[in-house]
């Protein structure tokens, strides 16, 4: 009978926020009941994105749910903490999903607040693990979130990071090989996915987005970065050379690349052999050499050590080394490049390669200020499964996991603009607080009945708690550049 009851009362327990980190003490009461009129504002910005009212309403309403601290952030427990038990609200909200231009204006919004011209785009994939296989892009597939292969979805984002702060650009859905064959044809046209739809890996679908941010030419940045992943694409490197932005891209250490570029025999006629069609490099040329074999061979006056940020245990920093040096291209020159070398320090160093398209004249120290701008994406991507729910969804369609990757943008933007509005800017001691059930942890709430007071929805019987904390990583807390 006491296990019973015990239960009951841990089910009946308030939660915290789904990120388990309470909402910042630095915080009056009267900015958290501010709050409310500021995600009101907010989201009037994108009014003209929605051709009816109700569908503005339901947009809010989602909004809402995102900021709360619901354990689930999904439709059925919105409705029921937001509105009540409505199996009609329920399905109202689920055929609300609905993106129109909120894209454009979410890109207009962070040019406003965060856009600088040396602005970085951060590249990364993430993963979603789901059970079952109806779910759009399903499959076995290395999954990031868990570190191995396993049943997931595979999404593609792009991240901004500035001086200002950081904030969700786009996002695509990883269609796996198998999902264009006859076999899952059914699933395709149950998932909803656009006839158009082609197979494309990571790094074309992150190329895309790259494009279309260009050619939007509403967000302001001068840097690409990305992974490994990223980096055994040429063609990645060499279309957003050709968008006219510098990219620091890390490659695998067996990427091969010459010191000097080689010289080139144009195609010829042979006297007793066959014609050769296509140009190749000269046979008394040096042959290409991988990467990680050439750090043995780079004097300690290369290696220069410089602090990549400071984090919340002090400084970190690297050893660097520069060279130029020209990548082989289908067994070709391609274009002379720069050859970076990041080194940990200890007695066990790990060393990472990078290329860049950066002019000659670009400085050392830029280098080394985007090879440190890695981490926005990843607490980013963490306070967007933390704190707004981007993992919390069950929709199976491809319209469905597009348009809840759109509002939850816009649920993480809200709060780095509340951030940005009270000067709540990343600190190095700046820390998380207590756990819920530590003593030390008081929680503040706000009701946002005014929020759906102004809906066709009666206000909400429950508070709603906003958790606006600094940051959920530690290295996230500190100066990025």
């Amino acid at each position: 009978m006491s296990t019973k009851v015990s239960r009951s009362k841990r089910r009946h327990r308030v939660r915290p926020p789904a990120s388990g980190q309470p909402p910042s003490p630095k915080l009056l009461p009267e900015d958290i009941d501010a709050s409310a009129e500021e995600l009101i504002a907010f989201h009037h910005l994108f009014h003209d994105c929605f051709y009816r009212r109700e569908q503005r309403q339901w947009s809010l309403f989602y909004l809402c749910g995102q900021l709360s601290n619901l354990e689930r952030k999904t439709i059925e427990p919105m409705v029921l903490a937001l509105h009540g038990a409505d199996p009609k609200a329920v399905r109202a909200a689920q055929r609300f999903m609905t993106e129109s231009r909120m894209r454009e204006h979410q890109h207009e919004l962070i040019a406003e607040d965060l856009g600088e011209a040396d602005g970085v785009v951060i590249a990364d994939g993430s993963g979603f693990p789901k059970q079952g296989s109806h779910s759009v892009g399903v499959a076995y597939q290395y999954c990031g979130h868990l570190g191995k292969v396993a049943n997931c979805q595979q999404g593609v984002f792009l991240v901004y990071a500035s001086s200002r702060g950081y904030a969700f650009l786009d996002e695509r859905l990883y269609l796996p090989e198998g999902w264009f064959t006859d076999e899952y044809r059914e699933r395709w046209q149950a998932c909803r996915i656009p006839e158009d739809v082609r197979f494309q890996t990571e790094p074309e679908l992150a190329l895309d987005m790259m494009t279309d941010t260009v050619q939007g030419a509403v967000v302001p940045f001068r840097w690409v970065t990305a992974d490994e992943t990223y980096g055994k694409s040429p063609v990645f490197m060499e279309e957003i050379d050709r968008l006219g932005k510098w990219y620091l891209v890390e490659v695998p250490a067996d990427t091969r690349v010459w010191l000097h570029t080689p010289a080139v025999e144009a195609p010829r006629r042979g006297l007793l052999r066959p014609r050769r069609t296509r140009p190749r490099v000269a046979r008394n040329a040096p042959r290409p050499r991988e990467v990680r074999d050439l750090v043995g061979d780079l004097p300690k006056s290369k290696w220069v050590r410089r602090i990549i940020k400071e984090g919340s245990k002090g400084p970190l920093m690297a050893e660097f080394a520069f060279l130029r040096a020209t990548p082989v291209r289908e067994g070709l020159p391609g274009p002379r490049i720069w050859l970076v070398f990041r080194r940990t320090l200890g007695p066990e160093p790990e060393v990472k390669f990078y290329f860049s398209n950066a002019p000659t004249t670009c400085p050392r120290s830029e280098f080394i200020r985007v090879s440190g701008v890695r981490w926005p994406v990843e607490t980013a991507l963490e306070e967007g499964k933390g704190e707004v729910g981007l993992d919390h969804y069950e929709t199976r369609t491809w319209p469905g996991w597009h348009h809840h990757m759109t509002h939850t943008f816009s649920a993480h933007l809200f709060l780095i603009r509340l951030r940005l509005r009270w000067q709540k800017k990343p600190r190095a001691h700046d820390r998380a607080g207590p756990p819920a059930h530590r003593t030390g942890y008081r929680r503040r709430s706000v009701s946002v009945a005014q929020c759906v007071g102004h809906l066709a929805l009666p206000a909400i019987p429950q508070s709603c708690r906003l958790p606006f904390t600094p940051q959920a990583h530690h290295e996230a807390a500190s100066p990025a550049f």
